[in-house]
């Protein structure tokens, strides 16, 4: 796969404060890499170094092999956290005034305006106005004018924050279809199940620094295999007894048990054979969501 992104060795001061330190990172065609962090973590200054709307204080970002200027970030597409529309337009004028923003014909942007409209399942159509929408559509509606002009590269800040699960769904088909097509896709998200539905890759930054990068498999199977899924009937009770148990899920038609190492979690197992009510078992890594836990907390007792 070919390289679209790439961020080298990038670092960020604001004054003392060291917001983006020594980055390092790259997105390839048809690639989606999903970007995670606690608030202040140096996500959207990392978007905005890459918009070029801030300078790095050393390190560059080039976009197909070039450096950031007018012509290669018109190839970019960007919905940023806090949305921006202009109330008094209608859906057709808000979006062809961006597509124009970016060198795009409006002509092209108002043909293609129905299927982007129909894909993400805006209500009403092209001459209601912004401010009669509700905040879900006018949020769609930005989205199209991030993506009406085929950006090769998409930046999607939060894009999920403030969705309903209908169109939670309708955004991962759409992040979907643009991987599909080619197109590069970098998106922040605090919800770990959507990151590893559509993510190929992972960033994690910790106070501006980079602490996991890479596919979500391969991280997940360095922190081992701690959870063990247990299908049957069993007791919680007996089940809490066992050395190292941390927390115990229901997940039909069985439990899902976390321990605190892999070797605990392959105990179990071993004495889960000797159950007549087991009809199945394996062993799990650690999601996203444990992953993100651990390290969270690991960073808050370091720095006590």
């Amino acid at each position: 796969m070919l390289v679209l992104l790439k961020v080298d060795n990038v670092t960020k001061r604001f004054g003392q404060l060291t917001a983006v330190e020594k980055l390092s990172f790259s997105v390839n065609r048809g690639e989606v890499l999903g970007i995670v962090g606690q608030n202040g973590a140096g996500k959207s200054t990392t978007f905005k170094m890459i918009l070029n709307f801030l300078v790095p204080d050393q390190g560059k970002i080039t976009i197909d092999n070039r450096k950031l200027d007018e012509k290669i970030l018109n190839k970019i597409g960007f919905l940023p956290e806090e949305r921006g529309l202009y109330l008094n337009l209608s859906i057709k004028e808000q979006v062809l005034y961006f597509a124009r923003l970016h060198a795009y014909s409006g002509r092209k942007a108002e043909r293609e305006l129905p299927f982007w409209m129909n894909a993400l399942a805006v209500k009403g159509n092209e001459e209601t106005l912004i401010k009669d929408l509700s905040k879900g559509n006018q949020q769609k509606v930005q989205l199209i004018a991030a993506l009406i002009h085929h950006p090769q590269l998409v930046i999607l800040d939060e894009p999920f924050s403030g969705l309903d699960p209908v169109n939670i769904s309708l955004l991962i088909e759409i992040v979907k279809k643009l991987k599909q097509d080619g197109t590069a896709v970098i998106f922040s998200s605090h919800n770990m199940k959507n990151v590893s539905e559509v993510s190929d890759k992972i960033l994690m930054l910790v106070d501006g620094k980079k602490r996991l990068y890479g596919p979500i498999n391969e991280i997940r199977a360095t922190f081992g295999r701690n959870k063990a899924y247990l299908e049957g009937v069993f007791n919680d009770i007996a089940i809490e007894q066992i050395t190292g148990v941390e927390k115990i899920v229901d997940d039909y038609p069985g439990k899902i048990i976390t321990f605190d190492s892999e070797r605990h979690a392959r105990d179990v197992i071993k004495l889960a054979k000797q159950w007549d009510s087991l009809q199945g078992y394996r062993l799990l890594p650690p999601t996203l969501d444990d992953i993100f836990c651990m390290i969270t907390e690991s960073e808050v007792a370091r720095h006590g």
